[in-house]
């Protein structure tokens, strides 16, 4: 097992941000897909998707139900939607996968799974898209697909230098077969199996996240008990997307992503309060701590 290194400001600034040209176009900036969403949860994309781009992303696209994607497309009118078809219970349609593939060609990195409750429907997308998949997209899957992913570790182990999962420790357990209070009791143990059986980018969510990707074991501890809200995790995909769509790598994409998150929470605790503040007022902090480091 790898020993943790504090994820702290030193090491962020031994691994920076992109350096963007003052020339840089949208696209240069990177652009992320995000698929997810379902009737009962219609607006947890919105998060992911500010989320990217608060990170730094050019071009954010949102691929969700057809239902759902008119009134997505108004509330947030920077986004590209694609509708796809949905069930009669108002999930993603299995049949959606080829309309998928056709719209990830045109991105630099995928979100899947943020606000879909169907677990048997996001296995189903999950085996066609992954096979497919452009060799260095990059592609973060969170939530349902977690779950989801344990159907597919040959396929996400084929790739997974360019994969990363974003587990709490109920999802990290679902991914290795194993009960929760067994990640409770030793995360990092847990932590280190689950990033050597999917060969990729993994980390653990918690009062302290802790992130794997080869021999290198990061830990943040902080944020504070403010970020144990919906839709947080959704923050956090979106932000990590963002920047893997810029270039970053996805250990130092997560870590990034991580940090902003946690920093993000620091911040809205020492001016709202300790709890009680929303996942969406985490963005607008973002960008200001991307300029302080």
């Amino acid at each position: 097992m790898a020993d943790p290194v504090p994820l702290d400001t030193a090491w962020l600034k031994a691994n920076p941000l992109p350096d963007h040209h003052d020339n840089v176009d949208k696209n240069s900036r990177g652009r992320v897909l995000v698929v997810g969403g379902c009737r009962r949860v219609p607006g947890g994309m919105l998060l992911t998707a500010e989320a990217a781009f608060r990170a730094g992303a050019g071009k954010v696209t949102i691929a969700t139900i057809a239902s759902a994607a008119i009134p997505m497309g108004i509330a947030f009118p920077a986004c590209a939607i694609v509708a796809l078809p949905e069930t009669a219970d108002g999930e993603i349609a299995p049949e959606s996968a080829d309309l998928l593939l056709a719209e990830i060609a045109g991105h630099d990195a995928v979100v899947f799974g943020p606000a879909m409750i169907d677990e048997d429907g996001v296995r189903t997308l999950l085996a066609a898209l992954l096979p497919a998949l452009p060799a260095e997209m990059f592609l973060l899957l969170d939530a349902f697909a977690l779950r989801a992913a344990t159907d597919h570790v040959d396929a996400i182990a084929a790739r997974g230098e360019h994969i990363v999962l974003t587990p709490h420790e109920g999802e990290l357990a679902a991914l290795l077969g194993i009960e929760k209070d067994d990640v409770s009791r030793d995360p990092l143990a847990a932590l280190t199996r689950a990033a050597e059986t999917y060969d990729a980018t993994v980390m653990v969510k918690g009062a302290t996240s802790h992130l794997m990707a080869g021999e290198t074991c990061l830990s943040y501890a902080g944020g504070g008990l403010g970020l144990a809200v919906s839709g947080s995790g959704d923050v956090l995909a979106g932000l990590i997307a963002g920047l893997g769509a810029q270039g970053l790598p996805p250990l130092q994409a997560s870590a990034w992503g991580i940090w902003l998150h946690g920093e993000a929470g620091r911040r809205l605790s020492e001016t709202i309060g300790p709890i009680g503040y929303l996942a969406r007022e985490l963005l607008p902090v973002v960008p200001g701590l991307m300029r302080g480091v």
